[in-house]
């Protein structure tokens, strides 16, 4: 039984088929440290953090309010979903809200390019990967952030962010809406818009969470779908944020 499972764990091993890159950081992750080593690189990973945490708290808390665009980077232009994004983010500007992305190209360039068209704030909030994302050109140059770490970057996204509106994109785009969405949930922020532009897109999703997550395991409760809404145009995203705010004072969300 014990040979089997060690078969079976090889053949799973050699179906991931890893890069030479990928195996590095495997070796190098257990790779024997002494005490100095792990005390001097992680007190340096903790100024880091530290240095990107306050250059997005200082620049971002000048910009005024903001919303968020989220989507996938593979979104080409001319394609659907990137003329949707383009005039959401010229709406957005126009009802005097900025926008903010992840800074890179596809859905997140259409939302600098709307806002950039109509002469509103467009903030990209980068990260720096190895292989793929570099900035678009339709940010304002003094608000371009570069982040090294997911986790600061989200931060910045959730605390500046007075409305999130996501169209379609992978894996990345659901990490957000489903931080947000627990964030929420758990009220840890407090409550703003969630936007799904795209029933099309959406709805199998929604599906799922109401018929599996809710139905037949009650992970979730049936609230928690008045959390976000589902929309096909462009003009309905932006008077979701824009109603909601009515309300409301446009602060921080923590």
């Amino acid at each position: 039984m014990g040979k089997m499972k060690r078969k079976l764990d090889e053949i799973e091993y050699e179906s991931m088929k890893l890069t030479r890159d990928e195996e590095k950081i495997i070796e190098q992750a257990f790779k024997q440290k002494d005490w100095n080593e792990i005390k001097s690189h992680d007190s340096w990973v903790i100024f880091r953090v530290m240095s990107e945490f306050v250059n997005g708290f200082d620049r971002l808390a000048r910009m005024g309010p903001c919303v968020s665009i989220f989507g996938s980077a593979r979104t080409r232009p001319g394609e659907k979903y990137y003329d949707v994004a383009e005039e959401i983010a010229a709406d957005l500007v126009k009802e005097g809200y900025g926008v903010i992305t992840g800074g890179g190209p596809g859905i997140m360039e259409a939302g600098n390019k709307g806002a950039s068209r109509e002469n509103g704030v467009s903030v990209g909030l980068n990260i720096k990967l190895p292989h793929e994302q570099s900035h678009n050109p339709f940010i304002d140059p003094e608000k371009l952030i570069d982040f090294d770490y997911f986790f600061v970057r989200k931060v910045m996204f959730v605390r500046y962010s007075q409305g999130f509106i996501v169209l379609p994109g992978g894996f990345g785009t659901l990490d957000e809406l489903f931080e947000a969405l627990t964030l929420i949930q758990t009220k840890k922020i407090g409550r703003f818009p969630i936007v799904l532009v795209g029933r099309e897109y959406w709805q199998g999703l929604v599906d799922w969470l109401k018929s599996r997550v809710y139905e037949m395991h009650g992970n979730i409760d049936e609230e928690d779908f008045d959390l976000f809404h589902i929309v096909d145009e462009s003009r309905e995203a932006v008077e979701i944020i824009d109603e909601f705010y009515t309300k409301y004072l446009l602060t921080p969300n923590f």
